[in-house]
């Protein structure tokens, strides 16, 4: 297992990789608008533009975007005391600056860090956190994604997720662009347009599970192995986390503010068990087994 610096590296080297193929899959669908829809050259120009712009946006802003998405709140020091507390105490024996705290209102228990370094850096929870776990395990979650933060795991993770959401957005003008050519030139090259149809829902077929391959393969799933490690190291009480965890997972309610883009952000996965639901997640991961987190998290005691 990589030591915290060497996952620091490799986090920040990951960062630029997607940004880099982030932009050359929008360069690569405005090259389409030119070639299969005849939109001619100022669709690359355009998507040149929206590549630097989402780029840009998802670094500097990804974790204000994400926070917005998911309806969260700025936490407050009276009613969310205990968080306040649990976070600054941490933050304090971490050497970590001041963090930003968000409460998304939702009973599913979860919670995420976000933001681009450890200076801008944002632990948001849900309200079924807040008032399900105890406070020893609300520390070992905590602790976790303080880790994530000190390994600028939070940087990654936001820019995936922003652009994950561009891509999908992309794609969509991508299809209503193409139904739109299609009206106008519905009495037109019927056999080009029939093979265009084909690309396109080849296109909308694999799209999907693409993005989701890209997420599995840019943030590792041993990150919340690394992350549960360096968080016992704050608390000194692995049981805390293992507890919260278990509570966690064993919760039915799914996440509502939850998407495909942030799914990946949370400390487990969002989505609850389901026969459909549960092969996918299972088939594309970014989350190890819970039981195995868990498991791994009883033999430190």
């Amino acid at each position: 297992m990589l030591n915290v610096y060497e996952q620091v590296d490799r986090n920040k080297r990951r960062s630029v990789i997607v940004i880099v193929a982030f932009f050359a899959f929008v360069l690569s669908i405005g090259w389409l608008f030119t070639r299969v829809l005849g939109f001619g050259p100022d669709a690359l120009v355009a998507a040149f533009i929206f590549a630097i712009v989402s780029s840009f946006t998802g670094y500097w802003w990804g974790d204000k975007i994400i926070l917005a998405s998911t309806g969260a709140r700025p936490a407050d020091k009276k009613r969310d005391f205990n968080f306040f507390t649990v976070a600054e105490n941490l933050s304090l024996v971490a050497g970590m600056p001041k963090l930003n705290l968000y409460v998304i209102d939702d009973s599913s228990p979860n919670a995420f860090a976000t933001g681009r370094d450890p200076q801008h850096a944002t632990i948001c929870a849900t309200t079924g956190l807040l008032e399900k776990l105890d406070r020893t395990e609300l520390e070992g979650v905590v602790a976790h994604e303080i880790s994530h933060i000190q390994g600028f795991d939070t940087r990654l993770m936001t820019i995936v997720g922003v652009l994950v959401g561009m891509i999908l957005l992309l794609s969509d003008w991508f299809l209503r662009g193409a139904i739109f050519r299609r009206r106008d030139d519905r009495d037109r090259e019927g056999n080009q347009l029939q093979s265009l149809l084909f690309f396109l829902g080849i296109f909308a077929i694999i799209l999907s599970p693409i993005i989701a391959q890209l997420i599995q393969l840019a943030i590792s799933r041993r990150r919340e192995f690394l992350a549960d490690a360096q968080g016992v190291k704050l608390t000194r009480f692995p049981d805390g986390l293992a507890r919260a965890l278990e509570k966690i997972s064993r919760d039915s309610l799914p996440l509502k503010q939850a998407s495909g883009a942030t799914a990946h952000l949370f400390i487990v996965n969002p989505f609850k068990k389901g026969k459909v639901s549960s092969f996918v997640s299972n088939l594309f991961a970014t989350h190890p087994p819970v039981e195995e987190r868990i498991r791994i998290l009883r033999q430190m005691t």
